[in-house]
């Protein structure tokens, strides 16, 4: 098999699987046209009813980060803060963690797969837990299940996918 990409997947049978993840294409790619033509193969490979699974990174959380380890940025990169709440796009320099990527919004995540499939579910992976994940780890098993399952309840909400550092589409292939 030839080595393929996100946005190529040519050497995939179209209608020939069950199951797609883009588990991290769709963040790292920069440019809108990148991002549909990697859900277009997606799509073109999946068969029928088949399931899509997609992330992406919320934009919000880099404020919140950024507020709580460096408050007093806000004037310094005023200009790329506006560029990424209007485009979504990060750089290197701005954000080293991440590098070159896209940071989305729930409306904008959502409509990148309207077209192709339906929706089963939106969820925001983390939803008010986000910034406190750590916290989990040193819990009991039963304490863990009930914050979870709170986070299952919350996280389809729009203020548990606001919350949230990452959101995770599942939709069925449409016709």
């Amino acid at each position: 098999m030839s080595r393929l990409s996100a946005t190529n997947l040519s050497g995939i049978g179209g209608s020939s699987l069950d199951a797609v993840l883009l588990l991290g294409p769709l963040y790292h790619l920069c440019e809108l046209s990148d991002r549909r033509r990697a859900v277009e193969e997606a799509a073109r490979v999946l068969k029928r009813d088949g399931f899509l699974y997609a992330a992406g990174i919320n934009r919000l959380p880099y404020f919140r980060d950024q507020f709580r380890q460096r408050p007093l940025v806000a004037v310094e990169r005023r200009e790329f803060h506006q560029q990424l709440l209007n485009g979504g796009n990060v750089d290197p320099e701005h954000v080293p963690s991440l590098g070159f990527a896209h940071l989305t919004t729930a409306a904008e995540f959502r409509s990148l797969f309207a077209s192709l499939f339906e929706e089963v579910l939106l969820l925001g992976v983390e939803s008010f837990t986000a910034a406190w994940q750590a916290s989990l780890n040193g819990l009991p098993a039963k304490q863990v299940e009930a914050w979870l399952d709170l986070v299952e309840q919350t996280g389809t909400t729009p203020e548990g996918l606001g919350a949230s550092d990452h959101f995770l589409f599942v939709g069925r292939k449409v016709g």
